[in-house]
């Protein structure tokens, strides 16, 4: 309800104005959050701007659009909260210009897919208490090509890692790409333990081509999270699982739900 929230590829504000009605719908106060974010697409860019002045949410988008990886317009700046629907498998993404970025901690993702180029980028600019919400494509959860799993294997092991969701199909109007959401907490209360959630059963179709999930099933996901980081959730057979790192690693760092949870 307070803090810095940011976003790398904030499109039109999206993610931002569903965090200020989250806010409201708890009666907090929108004020109280400092938004930044950072917009490539020209139309996309000034669509931002005017979506978040009409809200009166305060917000710092740089000095124009332009490629995060290009350049990074909130350089050296954490933030508490970071929250992000990045483009997924996104290919020349300018990787041969930036092979000796500071972002790369973790090892340089490969120049084909920056999937890994946005988690590195996002762990860059997280506070020292900070959390990250963020949708990926699944092939980011098992990929090992272009040195993507000893990036996630790096990740695992500084136990970053809080939370990985599996989400069903059909969530998008742009793809049919399965995807999972990563929970990311610099400050785990479960330190050394990662919650799955295997979620692809759940939802809605509210058209032939599009799917929902509904208050039920996102209450039902966020109480098995709470659980977990209270120490009291009960394992649920092809619903929920906790794991530790030593169990990852035997997975070979693959952070598919499904390995977890079983059937």
């Amino acid at each position: 309800f307070d803090g810095t929230l940011y976003d790398p590829c904030c499109g039109s504000g999206g993610m931002f104005i569903q965090c200020a009605k989250y806010v409201e719908a708890k009666q907090g106060d929108i004020t109280t959050v400092n938004v930044f974010g950072q917009e490539k697409e020209d139309s996309t860019f000034r669509l931002a701007k005017m979506n978040l002045a009409m809200r009166g949410i305060s917000h710092h988008l740089g000095d124009g659009p332009i490629s995060t990886f290009d350049k990074d317009q909130h350089a050296g700046l954490v933030f508490d909260y970071i929250m992000a629907n990045p483009p997924f498998n996104l290919s020349n993404w300018g990787a041969d210009k930036l092979k000796d970025d500071v972002r790369w901690k973790y090892g340089m993702p490969p120049a084909g897919n920056a999937n890994f180029a946005w988690l590195e980028h996002m762990i860059y600019h997280l506070a020292p208490s900070g959390k990250i919400g963020m949708v990926l494509a699944n092939g980011s959860l098992s990929s090992q090509s272009g040195g993507e799993g000893e990036i996630r294997k790096n990740i695992i092991n500084a136990d970053l890692v809080e939370c990985i969701v599996a989400m069903p199909t059909q969530l998008f109007y742009t793809t049919q790409i399965p995807v999972s959401l990563w929970f990311l907490n610099k400050q785990k209360k479960q330190s050394g333990k990662t919650l799955f959630i295997d979620a692809r059963k759940m939802g809605t179709m509210v058209s032939r081509k599009l799917r929902e999930l509904t208050d039920e099933d996102i209450q039902k996901i966020a109480d098995a999270y709470t659980a977990f980081v209270d120490g009291t959730l009960e394992d649920v057979k092809g619903f929920c699982a906790v794991a530790d790192i030593a169990e990852i690693e035997k997975q070979d760092f693959i952070l598919t739900p499904g390995r977890y949870v079983g059937i």
